[in-house]
């Protein structure tokens, strides 16, 4: 079978998007699915046979991310689907999705995509001056047209699902989360990332890993770590990741005397760095209110990392069973009280790393390419009906 994705994004751009893409990429093979990208030119050589790049230019104030070129990608898209494919997957809902759906259009290939970011809860961090309602309004019915244009959308949580619902979307909706790939970590990695980024071997360690944007909440982690030293002095934030909130937060933690509590280490290489970094942790921090999925949660947990995290939207899939983590409430100083409370109970910190472990073994990749790959085929074969169809969560 073969599936056409369309992406607005891919590496060398970091984000939950690109990984997802690599991800169907590596599993599908094995179910005989071949996937080819369509996706950016970020100006630096990226020679992957299976990816055709787009010509594209920086987008003004971000430079880290780049808009292809319109004419460019409809060219390049309705030229693939000539070739032949089965399916257009989209990934992003931007000049891909206009592309692919003309093209799909056009040619009668089944087109889907999947619903990666929750516009509603974002838009407000990045056009301040509208007004709330508004941009609510405008991202909502943004969404409700775009996803009836489809075939069919995959959606990676029961709260996007419902969230998408309430927006008037009626085309099938899928539930099926991405999966993550089970670390194979060296016996001395937590050791030699403490070394090398100068933290001492007995020193608490909290750890949030992610785009270092307004909408991860990351401020909010700032407010529990103050509060937290309080019982811990040593404690320690890293803060693995970059984006656009990042000069904001070094500014606020230098303004409020933090410097010697908070660590910022940038973006991490995935398959050696990350793990290592997961692994160097006591314990993972999360506190986005917007996530649609909170795949680090599982990556902290699939390395023996408790996790303490607000369970909201996505994440309530991930943190509902209760399992390899702790959810207090929304406000920084309970949640502070769980950190502290966990980092000063070994028994628990060693119960939840467990119990993370065997959980998140539940979340693997390859396990949801099997499900991904029936769900292509049966929307390439129209036997996909009811707008309600669980393709992942039901099994784990």
């Amino acid at each position: 079978m073969r599936v056409l994705m369309v992406s607005d994004v891919y590496f060398p751009r970091i984000n939950g998007v690109s990984t997802a893409i690599q991800t169907y990429r590596r599993t599908l093979l094995s179910q005989g699915v071949e996937i080819r990208l369509i996706a950016p030119d970020y100006g630096a050589f990226c020679g992957e046979a299976w990816i055709q790049r787009v010509a594209a230019r920086p987008v003004p104030r971000d430079p880290e991310d780049h808009l292809v070129r319109w004419g460019a990608m409809h060219e390049a898209v309705e030229a693939a689907v000539d070739e032949g494919v089965d399916l257009i997957h989209i990934q992003t809902p931007f000049v891909a999705h206009y592309a692919a759906t003309r093209a799909a259009r056009r040619s009668g290939v089944p087109v889907i995509a999947t619903y990666h970011t929750l516009f509603e809860e974002y838009l407000k961090h990045y056009a301040p001056m509208i007004p709330v309602a508004w941009l609510r309004a405008l991202a909502r019915g943004f969404s409700r047209r775009q996803c009836n244009e489809l075939d069919a959308v995959i959606v990676p949580s029961r709260a996007i699902h419902e969230r998408l619902g309430s927006y008037g979307v009626t085309t099938p909706m899928h539930i099926l989360p991405t999966g993550i790939s089970l670390p194979v970590l060296d016996s001395g990695a937590r050791a030699l990332f403490r070394s090398r980024h100068g933290i001492e071997a007995s020193r608490p360690v909290a750890l949030f890993v992610g785009r270092v944007a307004h909408e991860k909440n990351i401020d909010f982690l700032i407010d529990v770590v103050e509060r937290a030293r309080q019982s811990i002095p040593g404690i320690l934030l890293v803060i693995a990741g970059e984006g656009p909130a990042l000069p904001s937060l070094r500014k606020a933690v230098t303004e409020r005397g933090l410097q010697g509590c908070i660590l910022f280490i940038g973006y991490l290489e995935r398959s050696r760095e990350l793990p290592a970094c997961y692994a160097a942790a006591d314990v993972f921090v999360f506190a986005s209110r917007t996530e649609t999925q909170g795949l680090v949660l599982l990556e902290a947990m699939a390395v023996g990392t408790p996790v303490v995290a607000l369970a909201e939207m996505g994440t309530k899939d991930v943190l509902g069973p209760g399992r390899g983590a702790l959810t207090p409430s929304d406000d920084p100083a309970v949640f502070s009280q769980a950190l502290v409370r966990l980092l000063g109970d070994k028994a628990l910190l060693s119960r939840l790393s467990v119990e993370g472990r065997a959980y998140a073994s539940e979340w693997s990749d390859e396990a949801l390419a099997v499900r991904m790959a029936g769900l292509y085929r049966a929307i390439a074969a129209g036997r996909v009906k009811s707008r309600t169809a669980d393709f992942g969560l039901s099994a784990l």
